[in-house]
């Protein structure tokens, strides 16, 4: 069973976990086939996590969430959830995505409006940031918000809104200073249904089917003043890669946990299918593979859960923890839900055995929330940064005057 003798977890993480696992098993993985085939978001699924109060981990105790709430905690039940199906993982950590802007960047009067019905399950939350043309360049949005005598109107699109057709708030982000460099964007708290605010495409997607992925439309939507994330325009790039640094982690402990469940089928699998008279994980290039797959899982577990505790401590190294923690963990899932379906052979191409799912489910976590390559980019620039510290070891690598 995952992480289930790491010495690292404390009491309050194992309660968090097994109460993940409960709903897990007894609720989600008995219907993951059906809302993968079906692509229709899975309410009995949200009913069993309010009635858990799994809600309460990423909220603040006091906006209605838990004492123990935090990255940590976060992860271990987005891990659990993901490990019996991908999308109803995502599902659930994307209300964390939405609502980290507003904890990072709200009034206390926008926190206590909106966050306790986000805690007791009662509110689901989206996040608007991704455009057509706008996707690892957050910075090249063209939806645009302008202040007039009611608050402030906004115009526009957004991309790949993950449970954009079922939230009922969504923190959008839009322009609001195109002459500005530094103070251009802000983020708006937008309750739905609105006026002007369209859903306008519900995306056929490869993996993640059972929660929605959508297109948004803007259409002169007005919005009142105190909907203006922090009641200050200008901060919303900031609040964006603030909250993308703290939700990095979740998607991490997403992708581990499509790849610990699948690491599951493939050794069950290999423990009963037999081939020349004796069960294939007899057969040492099985082992190999099986071998290397619980190492690659179990590192990114311990990555993810460092990367956690580096952002629920505020350490200056969360960012890159964080980058790095979602560049392997996302990596590693890919790899080793390829592997599960090859250990599983002609039975793991075909719909009849849930790898195929988990191989699919795991592919979006490489590109969503910041692709693997702008993560390499983040961890390089936080590694030349630290190359200062270094100077103490130019002695032993003398560097020619030529060269300098």
């Amino acid at each position: 069973m995952s992480g289930s003798a790491d010495p690292n977890l404390s009491t309050v993480n194992l309660e968090w976990r097994a109460r993940a696992r409960e709903v897990a098993e007894k609720y989600v993985r008995p219907v993951a086939w059906k809302y993968d085939r079906l692509q229709e978001y899975p309410w009995e699924i949200q009913k069993r996590l309010k009635e858990y109060g799994l809600f309460k981990v990423f909220v603040p105790k006091e906006y209605g969430g838990s004492e123990t709430s935090g990255v940590l905690n976060l992860c271990i039940v987005v891990e659990e959830l993901a490990r019996a199906c991908g999308g109803i993982g995502v599902g659930f950590a994307v209300n964390a995505l939405g609502s980290f802007p507003l904890m990072i960047g709200g009034t206390d009067e926008q926190k206590q409006r909106l966050l306790p019905s986000v805690a007791a399950g009662d509110r689901l939350v989206a996040f608007g940031l991704s455009e057509r043309n706008a996707g690892s360049d957050a910075g090249g949005m063209v939806t645009r918000g302008e202040k007039n005598d009611s608050g402030w109107v906004v115009n526009g699109h957004k991309k790949w809104n993950t449970n954009g057709a079922v939230a009922t708030l969504n923190t959008i982000f839009a322009v609001t200073d195109p002459e500005s460099k530094s103070r251009r964007i802000s983020a708006f708290l937008v309750e739905y249904p609105r006026d002007g605010f369209h859903i306008v495409k519900v995306e056929d997607k490869m993996g993640i089917r059972a929660i929605p992925v959508v297109e948004l439309e803007f259409r002169n939507m007005q919005l009142p003043d105190d909907a203006l994330l922090g009641g200050r325009p200008g901060m919303g790039f900031s609040h964006a890669m603030a909250t993308l640094d703290k939700a990095r982690p979740g998607v991490a402990a997403q992708a581990v946990g499509c790849a610990q469940g699948a690491l599951d089928f493939a050794l069950h699998y290999a423990t009963k299918r037999v081939q020349f008279g004796e069960p294939i994980v007899s057969k040492q290039m099985v082992q190999a593979m099986l071998a290397d797959m619980a190492a690659q899982v179990e590192a990114a577990r311990q990555l993810v859960h460092a990367a956690a505790r580096h952002i629920d401590a505020g350490s200056p190294k969360g960012n890159k923890f964080a980058a790095m923690a979602k560049c392997f963990a996302t990596d590693t899932a890919m790899r080793v839900t390829t592997e599960a379906v090859q250990i599983l052979g002609g039975y793991g191409f075909m719909r009849d055995y849930p790898v195929e799912k988990y191989m699919r489910d795991a592919k979006i976590t490489q590109i969503y929330e910041g692709t693997n390559q702008v993560q390499r980019m983040v961890i390089a620039r936080n590694l030349i940064k630290e190359a200062a510290e270094l100077d103490s070891l130019a002695a032993y690598f003398p560097i020619p005057e030529s060269a300098r």
